[in-house]
């Protein structure tokens, strides 16, 4: 796994109102926390319910360019474990998201509440000019979604989407050869399959497994929490356009009551003009996996793991490869975070908001479409501020 260096196997809706929807005023540049662009980043988080952040903590207090000041849970019990494990200072442990960005001041903020709850941070830290990344998926539904955009757009601030697949060396080698190299020909056909066993199965601890089976907090089931993988990276592979029409289907296949409320098998269907790309998403897998395979009409690309794939031109044989390691500041979250954050990089490709406001589309299209047993065809597109 290279989403953060020392990291487990811990891999890891409803509507607003018009009202809630509104953007924070823009804040004056002069109000931000700032740091020196050489300087030692100044990172808060926010929540400590999502599984991810384990290996995340051990990541940020292993690095001499980042500063973890504020650490914002409402949890005493979690606060307490994690505080130990990591050896945190209880000056930097904050009950309250507000209270910590006022104490802290951080130039930046990692989210990892549930899904529901990455709306209420991004307004709290777009009112103070506090860019954000947050994990997958970017929200619970396109209310949600549209409100973050509107709220970051509005508070000047940049708003990430953490996927581990971005730091794949297999992700963007797939990219290049499909792609910018476009040795694969015309590409046809594209296939994600995301999943474990389960969250349960696998041993995700209470706090992370609550809100995962709970549709308000996570938007669906394994639908959302591994459907968005494939959403994004088709989303990138087609260069941010949408698809046409969205067809999906989900189904519970456990008999754990524990999962009565949400699916835990969904397969995605998305149709463009000359590509089709299939989403597999499940709970149900034997094994943990993140692999794509890419089809043209010249060649395939299949990637194994994050560092393997394999590659067959035509009806040559299938050679398997190793992809090259990425360059910073993309190789990792953390790195990749801090650059954007101090105006190194540009925000763009899987982690972009762009990219991101198209996969809350499609997992929300996808949804309906699962409800209604019929296929979404998606609205024209409305010009909206990036």
């Amino acid at each position: 796994m290279l989403l953060f260096p020392l990291s487990t196997t811990w891999f890891l809706a409803a509507a607003l109102t018009a009202a809630a929807a509104a953007a924070p005023d823009r804040v004056p540049e002069t109000s931000r926390p700032a740091g020196e662009p050489g300087g030692k980043l100044r990172l808060g988080v926010a929540g400590l319910v999502h599984g991810h952040i384990y290996g995340f903590l051990y990541a940020v207090c292993g690095r001499e360019d980042i500063q973890l000041v504020g650490v914002a849970e409402s949890s005493e019990e979690l606060r307490r474990r994690y505080g130990e494990r990591h050896r945190l200072p209880a000056s930097i442990l904050f009950d309250d998201l507000e209270t910590m960005l006022e104490a802290a001041r951080p130039e930046a903020v990692a989210a990892f509440t549930n899904t529901f709850d990455h709306l209420a941070v991004v307004r709290a830290c777009a009112r103070r000019g506090i860019h954000v990344m947050v994990e997958k998926p970017l929200a619970v539904s396109l209310e949600h979604a549209r409100a973050m955009e509107q709220a970051a757009t509005g508070g000047g601030i940049h708003l990430l989407t953490n996927f581990e697949t971005t730091w794949y060396p297999t992700t963007r080698r797939a990219f290049e050869l499909a792609v910018e190299q476009r040795r694969l020909g015309t590409l046809r056909r594209i296939e994600v399959h995301d999943g474990h066993q389960g969250p349960a199965e696998i041993g995700m601890p209470r706090e992370f497994l609550e809100w995962l089976v709970d549709p308000r907090l996570n938007g669906a089931g394994a639908m959302y929490d591994f459907g968005c993988y494939g959403a994004n990276l088709a989303t990138w592979l087609m260069g941010g356009v949408r698809p046409l029409r969205v067809t999906a289907v989900a189904q519970r296949l456990k008999s754990d009551p524990l999962y009565a409320r949400v699916d835990d098998e969904a397969t995605i269907i998305l149709e463009y003009p000359q590509v089709q790309a299939v989403v597999q998403a499940s709970w149900n897998w034997p094994y943990s996996r993140k692999d794509m395979a890419l089809f043209g009409d010249g060649g395939a690309c299949t990637t194994i793991d994050a560092e393997v794939y394999r590659l067959r031109m035509g009806a040559g044989p299938e050679a398997e490869q190793r992809a090259p390691r990425l360059d910073p500041p993309a190789d990792d979250a953390l790195s990749y975070f801090r650059a954007v954050v101090r105006g190194q990089t540009a925000p763009d490709g899987p982690s972009s908001l762009a990219v991101n406001m198209v996969v809350s589309e499609i997992l929300d299209a996808a949804r309906r479409s699962a409800e209604t047993g019929r296929t979404v065809h998606l609205e024209p597109v409305i010009d909206r501020p990036r």
